[in-house]
């Protein structure tokens, strides 16, 4: 399984799966289809967005692992 980690650009983590997306708009990222979003890092994009990026990895990750284990 891949892990979402804080070093990925968001770009990365649509690429591992497109269904994230709500995951990171619910948490209040609203311009992820932005260019300059895409390049951004998980931990970047946490700190504009004024969110816990641990919190948001755990969020990605839980999604990614509710996944597989369907």
């Amino acid at each position: 399984m891949s892990m979402i980690t804080k070093d990925m650009t968001i770009g990365e983590v649509l690429e591992i799966n497109p269904g994230l997306a709500p995951v990171l708009t619910s948490g209040g990222m609203q311009c992820i289809g932005c260019p300059s979003s895409q390049m951004e890092t998980v931990e970047e994009a946490a700190a504009v967005h004024g969110i816990e990026t641990e919190l948001l990895l755990a969020r990605l990750n839980a999604y990614l692992q509710a996944l597989e284990s369907c």
